[in-house]
């Protein structure tokens, strides 16, 4: 057997085993891509007019949110933006809540229960499959990673023995049977879309394997290990509480030492760890972040790594979901993110009709007369 011909019979196989798969994280990612811009005209919440007015204090958020719902339990407040609401994130059970406020005077303008979000069920179909997340994410890991070998086994099948034939290798012969139009299809939107493809699957790994956010911490490091930027501080659990609200006063150095007018959060993870605070220069983007930790008690400076203090490999790292989703390219980014999952989840169905064509093949009629013979 040839060498094409064992990539051949590699990639179709792998194609059969996991295109189904493909096919639905995929379609699930080509859905998400837009879903801010979506939200935003179907949820008039999403907005508020900006007001020269500072943003209420996070711990009158949690009082409010409290009174309004005394059984979820609040971990964390985010500003979403100065034309955006704050919202408490808490959880009740296993469902997760987002409790919208207006962020200049604390009026309560909605509840989201993230489990019935439409747009929720659509991420974790795309990163789950609608499974336990433990057993979910692993069968999607899995796919993706013999998703990235069938871009590289396509591209050496792709790829002509002679630069005279690079030119028919580059378009669809759309006057063609459409079994060839298919083949064609198949094989000239994965040679064009490979490359943006093979970065939302290699970033979309991260979201499975810590390997793959720790190669890319390395790889944009050339190498180097900064052990000092990824250290989680030590809180001095003996001092006791002052009359001051610990989240309020860790906000208001966030305030002061990252200011943006894009987003913050700051998430109380209890008495033994440090308060986290993190800045974005814009709204919805999650990367560019400044990150400052408290301690729990004395809401007193414990750490500050701010964004052009960071190495290039945790930058890199927290590129990764506006990488994954083409946002860190604008609208622009997400379109052609958008075009290439549209054009991969078309993959594994341009491939399973030739699969099926070739399988089902009717001989020539040459060959019928001569097998009766």
């Amino acid at each position: 057997m040839s060498f094409r011909k064992k990539i051949r019979f590699i990639h179709k196989w792998l194609g059969l085993t996991s295109g189904l798969i493909v096919f639905i994280v995929s379609i699930t990612g080509c859905i998400y891509c837009f879903h801010d811009e979506i939200k935003d005209m179907t949820r008039e919440w999403r907005t508020v007019p900006v007001q020269a007015k500072p943003y209420i204090a996070p711990s009158l958020l949690q009082k409010k949110a409290k009174e309004l719902y005394p059984d979820i339990i609040q971990s964390m407040v985010i500003y979403g933006g100065e034309a955006r609401p704050a919202f408490v994130y808490g959880i009740k059970g296993e469902d997760g809540y987002f409790i919208y406020f207006d962020p200049y005077s604390g009026e309560f303008m909605h509840m989201e229960n993230l489990e019935e979000d439409f747009f929720h069920i659509v991420e974790h179909i795309h990163l789950y499959l609608l499974l336990p997340p433990e057993i979910g994410k692993h069968i999607v890991g899995v796919a993706t990673i013999i998703f990235i070998f069938l871009l590289i086994t396509g591209i050496i099948q792709w790829w002509p023995k002679k630069r005279k034939q690079l030119k028919d290798r580059l378009k669809v012969k759309w006057s063609a049977k459409w079994r060839r139009v298919n083949y064609d299809w198949h094989n000239v939107s994965g040679f064009y879309i490979s490359i943006v493809a093979l970065v939302i699957a290699a970033t979309g790994l991260t979201f499975t394997y810590e390997w793959m956010g720790d190669a890319m911490y390395y790889g944009g490091n050339l190498g180097r290990n900064y052990p000092e930027e990824r250290a989680e501080p030590v809180i001095d659990t003996t001092v006791t509480k002052g009359p001051v609200s610990v989240m309020d006063k860790a906000f208001a150095q966030t305030l002061k030492m990252a200011p943006t007018r894009g987003m913050y959060f700051i998430w109380d993870q209890g008495p033994k760890n440090a308060i986290i605070a993190g800045s974005y220069p814009n709204a919805l983007e999650y990367h560019h972040q400044s990150n400052l930790q408290f301690h729990p008690v004395t809401g007193e400076l414990v750490k500050e790594l701010m964004y052009d203090d960071k190495s290039a490999g945790m930058k890199l790292q927290e590129m990764n979901y506006g990488l994954h989703t083409g946002q860190y390219f604008g609208l622009t980014g997400k379109i052609i993110a958008f075009i290439a999952s549209l054009l991969a989840a078309a993959l594994p169905v341009t491939g399973f009709v030739i699969w099926w064509g070739r399988r089902n093949k009717k001989p020539k009629q040459g060959k019928i007369k001569k097998a009766v013979n």
